[in-house]
């Protein structure tokens, strides 16, 4: 396998930011009178579009709103929150961004978020420019769970899917990656633990492992 490009999921992967969902979502529901405990609810909702979710809180709680309001609330919320509140990393992204760009690999953001949500935490955090491409849900008809959104990245950065690998921390992420022909490292945090991972090409504990392993294929 001639490694060419690295195509990172960001929420859970390079950023802890399912707690920041969390609460947004929480700030969202409150005034419906519906409360979810944190760790419940990540374990339900990590990975997952937001419709999705929208469509599923809706209907388990017979909301008098729409999902598709739910949902652009929630987006307006989360990218309101993120401009003073950026999520922590996860353990080693930065050193691993870093350490990518410098081993002169191109490298993507692939993220199921809004371009809203996503760019306030990116430019904040000093790693836009790192990236040669960010997609969105924003960008493809179809979003993760298809492939859409890594084919497009694959394509702006002109390599072959065979030439690069993904980075994702749930099924949701993995079965994109799988969908695009894309070799996908797994690597779970806290709130995807039991996803199924059987699809992934690997599993992993965290980043610094996932470049240990990237250098010995370089």
């Amino acid at each position: 396998m001639s490694i060419e490009a690295v195509l990172f999921d960001m929420d859970g992967t390079l950023v802890d930011s399912e707690s920041v969902h969390y609460i947004c979502w929480s700030q969202l529901l409150a005034p419906f009178g519906v409360r979810y405990d944190e760790d419940d609810f990540c374990q339900r909702f990590s990975g997952r579009p937001t419709i999705d979710a929208a469509k599923e809180i809706k209907q388990t709680h017979n909301l008098s709103v729409s999902s598709r309001y739910l949902a652009d609330e929630k987006y307006r919320l989360f990218s309101k929150y993120v401009k003073t509140n950026l999520p922590p990393l996860m353990p080693y992204a930065a050193d691993i961004l870093f350490a990518v760009k410098e081993q002169g690999l191109k490298m993507a953001l692939v993220t199921g978020s809004a371009r809203h949500e996503a760019e306030p935490i990116l430019k904040g955090l000093g790693f836009y420019d790192l990236f040669d491409t960010v997609v969105t849900k924003d960008d493809v008809t179809n979003p993760k769970p298809a492939g859409d959104p890594y084919l497009l990245a694959l394509k702006n950065m002109k390599v072959a899917a065979k030439n690069a690998i993904a980075v994702e921390d749930t099924f949701t992420g993995v079965t994109a990656a799988n969908n695009a022909a894309l070799a996908v490292v797994a690597i779970a945090n806290k709130h995807t633990e039991q996803h199924d991972f059987s699809k992934a090409t690997q599993q992993m504990h965290n980043l610094e492992e996932f470049w240990q392993w990237l250098q010995s294929q370089l």
